[in-house]
């Protein structure tokens, strides 16, 4: 057997980090349905039906550049970065070359057919979602006789390969709702090798429980910093693995950390709304403060966290300085109109803004599996062929990595929570004035002005970052923005031992995103140690570190990570 050629598996390191930039960390923003993908292909049925014309020139298009293939005059390969084709025999075997061109320009003719429909652009997008879909799934990898890796493992293992790739299907099907395993979740454990960073639950309501964070210097910051993290996925993203544990990182700098740890609901809690946060969240952070005896705490939200700390933190209006500070936004989008560029950007309408509501609210919950299912088929190379190529055709087991594994530990929204998100999508409250009660207090971001950190990651996919700058601006003039290197959640995660790390930072520009790009200051390394000198300095005195968690009033309920994260 000619080792030359051999790439028999995706090394386990890049299914890792190529599914890693792909995470959920699902916006609930966004109403995904199945019947939005059979809209798509309507649409897409009838284009072809209209305008047979377009898709007779496509057609004619594919069959000359299949007589260049069959002449070998085509020039077709991958695009750069592609993994599905880097196994040699891709180029070293003429079959398998002509077999890779032959896709590639019937892929090319397809794509080409939608943009040269007079499809409207949204629909187009749509229908561009769905052969997107089709191209993907048709492509030769995820064939066993077609796939040269799976083929020769196939021979290697003397047939081994195929009956434990069966065995992971069936496993799969019975387990996983018919989707390939991202992750060997028998690796991992929360509270054993996630999830560990030494603290205590000091409050529990109905909605949340707050993690207090053991100090691991003699002396801490007076001023504590409250992480609010987004509902549909559990907190521990921001502690994973000690060497990338943003929380630990903290700790280790003299910052006393809390933590929000929001409870899985289910139907029975249906009409918890944004109101019933927000209120949850004021009890949170009187906690913090009479814990450390600080009068105001900083505070930081991720993702949809962080629309929920914005609104809470809406609500107290010109006094919002008496309890807080300092915010501390992380890829969250404000302004939901800025979401037209991002993976869902095209099932983002009116209609099914209304229809998702209507269908969470009679359901009473948005299943956080179900959604990354949906998601799943929005980024099916990443998401799923490349563990079907993997677990089934190869036989492997899916990789340990523990950003996978916190990825699969969704959660529910309730329907209120749900239905209120997406009526940010009409009101806009954050940028329109007077349009969104909360507990009877009136959003208004004018009257509402701290030291403000805003956070977004120039690949990210499902908050943009452009959108995010419009965060920045909403915080106001003088908010230092910073522009991370990666994707979503990776943008988060970017501990000073990254050494691809790297960033853009400087102060949010009124006149937008393209005007801060030409005038922001390029920095490599992790932005982790920048912020940190940014909160130490709005983080008050330092005080004698506690010889204990909690206080008289607020005792420790229990370890670090608590309860409700295992619901």
């Amino acid at each position: 057997m000619n080792t030359e050629n051999r790439e028999q598996t995706p090394p386990m390191e890049g299914i890792s980090e190529e599914a890693s930039r792909n995470t959920l960390a699902l916006n609930p923003l966004v109403g995904i349905r199945g019947q939005d993908f059979v809209d798509g292909a309507g649409t897409l049925f009838k284009a072809i039906v209209n305008e047979p014309k377009v898709a007779a020139e496509q057609w004619l298009s594919f069959l000359s550049e299949l007589g260049s293939i069959v002449a070998g005059k085509s020039e077709r390969a991958p695009k750069a970065g592609d993994r599905r084709f880097s196994d040699a025999t891709w180029k070293q075997s003429s079959l398998h070359s002509g077999m890779l061109k032959a896709y590639l320009a019937w892929g090319d003719a397809v794509s080409g057919f939608v943009d040269k429909t007079s499809l409207s652009n949204i629909d187009k997008a749509r229908a561009h979602l769905v052969t997107e879909i089709l191209i993907d799934a048709v492509a030769p990898t995820n064939a066993m006789l077609t796939n040269p890796a799976a083929m020769r493992n196939f021979v290697d293992t003397g047939g081994r390969s195929v009956w434990q790739g069966l065995k992971n299907y069936l496993d799969d099907l019975t387990k996983n709702g018919g989707m390939p395993s991202m992750v060997d979740q028998s690796a991992f454990k929360v509270g054993e090798n996630l999830a560990t960073t030494k603290g205590g639950v000091v409050f529990r309501n109905e909605l949340l429980e707050l993690i207090q964070y053991s100090p691991t210097t003699p002396k801490v910051r007076k001023r504590p910093l409250l992480v609010t993290p987004p509902q549909i996925n559990k907190y521990y993203a921001l502690d994973l693995s000690p060497d990338k544990s943003m929380v630990r990182f903290l700790v280790d700098s003299g910052i006393q950390v809390f933590c929000i740890s929001w409870r899985n609901p289910t139907t029975a809690h249906r009409e918890w709304g944004l109101d019933t946060y927000v209120a949850a969240l004021d009890e949170a952070v009187d906690v913090a403060r009479d814990v450390t005896g600080s009068d105001d705490i900083s505070m930081m939200g991720s993702c949809s966290g962080g629309i929920t700390s914005t609104a809470y933190f809406a609500t107290l209006g010109s006094a919002g300085q008496q309890k807080i500070r300092n915010m501390v936004l992380a890829v969250c989008l404000l302004d939901p109109n800025t979401a037209d560029e991002s993976a869902f950007g095209c099932l983002m309408t009116p209609e099914t803004m209304r229809a998702a509501k209507e269908t969470s609210r009679l359901r009473g919950m948005v299943d956080g599996h179900e959604l990354a299912r949906m998601f799943a088929w929005m980024r099916p190379n990443d998401l799923i062929w490349n563990y079907w190529v993997n677990n089934y055709l190869l036989g492997n087991q899916p990789p340990a990595f523990d950003i996978l594994y916190w990825n699969a530990d969704t959660t529910r929204l309730p329907a209120g929570l749900h239905g209120d998100y997406l009526d940010l999508y009409f009101t806009n409250p954050f940028v329109n004035a007077g349009k969104l009660t909360l507990n009877g207090k009136t959003i208004d971001m004018s009257r509402t002005r701290v030291d403000s950190y805003v956070i977004a990651g120039v690949t990210d996919h499902i908050t943009p970052w452009k959108g995010v700058h419009k965060t920045a601006q909403i915080m106001g003039e003088g908010t230092t923005f910073v522009l991370s290197n990666s994707g979503h959640l990776q943008s988060l995660l970017n501990p000073p031992t990254n050494p691809k790390a790297s960033f853009m930072i400087g102060t949010v520009h009124r006149s937008g995103p393209d005007a801060f790009m030409a005038s922001a200051e390029k920095r490599k390394g992790s932005w982790w140690l920048d912020w940190r000198d940014w909160l130490h300095a709005r983080s008050g005195e330092e005080v004698a570190a506690a010889a204990s968690l909690g206080s008289e009033r607020h005792p420790v309920l229990a370890a670090a990570p608590g309860t409700y994260v295992f619901d």
